[in-house]
């Protein structure tokens, strides 16, 4: 996975509510990276008295970034002062410019115009957004995972789905290749015939996969399968 660079530039607000290609078993298993803006040395978060905070905060961020979750971590002025490209595209599919600390601390607070948020020092809140032009739903951990004066904003677009390190699914599970693309495909949703048509295989040629895929990862039914494809998306 790309390592995060990070950018800097500032302004932030407040809007928001609380609460195919053809397939080919035999292609490289590579997972979704993200390019980041770089930081400029007097732009990063206080490295100096604060470490073990800061380690934690990059520790957030990364799983966040693995699952290709948005971030955005905010200063003391609830200004954006970090982020990562999946932050970037969910602003942007929301009609936001998003490509400076500026534009990304305006877009937030457009996002969130509409519900009261108080986004706490320290604190790791989930802005879940359903779709475009609805009301984000907030959600907040207790709880302190930044330094002080710091937050993270987590931005969770329904509409985009990321699944799991295809390596890891082989490395726990001894997938095959054309079990793990298989595995990977149903994470994001698509359905066992619409991955044969697209793949140009038989329908008995995926049942098969499917089902040594439930023996390998001892599951039974497809919705048990793909819930087990989530939680295992948060491991590198």
């Amino acid at each position: 996975m790309t390592l995060i660079d990070r950018h800097s530039d500032a302004v932030a607000g407040n809007r928001y509510i609380t609460i195919g290609a053809k397939y080919n078993p035999d292609g490289p298993m590579t997972r979704p990276s993200y390019a980041y803006p770089s930081v400029r040395a007097t732009d990063r978060l206080d490295a100096g008295g604060d470490e073990p905070k800061r380690r934690s905060l990059e520790s957030v961020t990364g799983m966040l970034d693995r699952i290709g979750c948005g971030y955005l971590v905010l200063n003391r002025d609830r200004k954006v002062v970090e982020w990562n490209a999946a932050a970037q595209t969910t602003l942007e599919r929301q009609g936001e410019a998003a490509d400076t600390a500026s534009a990304l601390s305006i877009a937030l607070r457009r996002l969130i115009a509409n519900v009261p948020a108080h986004f706490l020092p320290g604190s790791l809140s989930w802005v879940v957004i359903r779709s475009r032009g609805d009301r984000p739903v907030i959600l907040k951990e207790n709880g302190l995972v930044a330094p002080d004066g710091t937050s993270i904003v987590a931005l969770l677009d329904r509409d985009n789905r990321s699944g799991p390190n295809p390596q890891t699914l082989q490395r726990m599970f001894g997938l095959t290749s054309a079990e793990t693309h298989l595995a990977l495909r149903l994470a994001q949703g698509d359905a066992p015939l619409e991955i044969a048509r697209s793949w140009r295989l038989s329908r008995t040629t995926i049942r098969s996969q499917l089902a040594s895929l439930f023996a390998k990862t001892e599951t039974r039914r497809q919705a048990e399968l793909v819930a087990l494809l989530g939680r295992i998306s948060v491991l590198p």
